[in-house]
């Protein structure tokens, strides 16, 4: 590895280089393992930056020499020491390697076919990775996201996906347009809606969950259909700090769609 890639490498922590670079990467062999294993990922691998070790496993197995053969991927190999990984990326463990991919095209569905997130000003990379990973758990394939919300090539975000970002296509844009796509089968997280056991949901729609600080917005709250809550069985005994306040995010989503796909 030369200080001239190391210099790049670290240049795509920044979310304007990754835009600059239409590139980002991933770190540590189990991710980078998993991407080069992927069969149907929209992604692709440009440089793959890896120790000996790492490389010597990958050939063992056949993976390297599969991958490299598709003549829809030439991938650039540089062989690196962990040293100049842990240089070069943000982890100081687990970095025996790290590849750099190019931006995936998605295309937002026309219509929708199953249950979709709409996430609206979601700031918490690792929020939005275990939704990421939330959503590949129950099926979900499509994420709306809010141009508000976190980037999902943000290193922690990704890195708390624990590679489902290989399986959910993660849409930015305009949140009105997006709930659009449900044709009134939308459902928000509130803290004063309706008892989520007790809703009965479709087989398509949108659940829409909002940020960690302000909950959804008012604005969007009232495009809206179904408002649904999610009780607190805690104690009162008529003192109201003896229970949480709210659910963080995540856990929000995984309780509601555990709901959703039960149904």
């Amino acid at each position: 590895m030369t200080n001239a890639q190391r210099k790049f490498l670290r240049s795509l922590q920044q979310k304007k280089e990754r835009k600059t670079t239409n590139s980002f990467l991933i770190e540590g062999a189990k991710i980078v393992n998993e991407t080069l294993q992927a069969t149907h990922s929209p992604y692709k691998i440009k440089q793959l930056f890896a120790t000996q070790d790492f490389l010597t496993d990958l050939e063992s197995q056949n993976i390297l020499n599969n991958k490299v053969n598709d003549l829809d991927n030439e991938i650039e190999i540089i062989l690196s020491t962990s040293n100049q990984l842990s240089e070069a990326g943000s982890l100081k463990s687990n970095n025996a390697a790290i590849a750099v991919l190019e931006f995936p095209t998605l295309e937002v569905p026309k219509k929708l076919e199953n249950l979709a997130l709409l996430l609206e000003n979601i700031n918490d990379p690792g929020n939005l990775g275990t939704i990421i990973r939330i959503a590949d758990w129950y099926g979900i394939e499509d994420i709306f996201c809010s141009l508000q919300t976190v980037d999902l090539y943000n290193s922690k975000t990704l890195s708390a996906t624990m590679g489902s970002f290989l399986r959910v296509n993660v849409h930015y844009g305009n949140e009105f347009e997006f709930l659009k796509l449900a044709e009134g089968n939308t459902f928000g997280a509130f803290l004063d809606g309706k008892n989520v056991h007790q809703t009965k949901f479709p087989q398509k729609g949108i659940l829409v969950i909002g940020s960690e600080s302000h909950g959804i917005s008012e604005k969007l709250g009232k495009e809206i259909m179904n408002k649904i809550t999610i009780p607190s069985f805690a104690p009162n005994n008529g003192n109201d700090n003896q229970s949480a306040e709210s659910l963080n995010a995540a856990i929000a989503t995984a309780i509601i769609c555990d709901n959703w796909r039960r149904s």
